[in-house]
């Protein structure tokens, strides 16, 4: 299962990582982030010997998002050592994940 990372915790358990780290900011209310929550859980357990999946509901944890500019979600941003190297928004397949995290996996 994919942990959930908060404001609290997201320097440390994100930008002070030593492996990449694929953070999909949801929420509740949103259907779309309801749909690929399964994929990242998927590829969680495939992948989650290289990267870091995690996590982050925007209504409990809004400051982060608003660090990052997050505009819509559901967002899936791929940190390495502390930065943003590459950011989806909207709802996607597992191939176009996969694709994007290509050289990370």
């Amino acid at each position: 299962m994919v942990a959930a990372v908060t404001d609290a915790t997201f320097a440390e358990d994100v930008l002070k990582s030593t492996k990449p780290v694929l953070v999909d900011y949801w929420a509740d209310w949103c259907t779309p982030c309801k749909q690929i929550a399964p994929i990242i859980e998927e590829l969680d357990r495939e992948y989650g010997d290289k990267i870091t999946f995690l996590k982050l509901d925007t209504n409990d944890n809004p400051s982060t998002p608003m660090q990052y500019g997050i505009m819509s979600i559901p967002t899936l941003q791929l940190f390495v050592n502390g930065e943003v190297v590459q950011s989806l928004t909207g709802s996607k397949s597992k191939g176009a994940i996969v694709k994007a995290l290509g050289e990370y996996l």
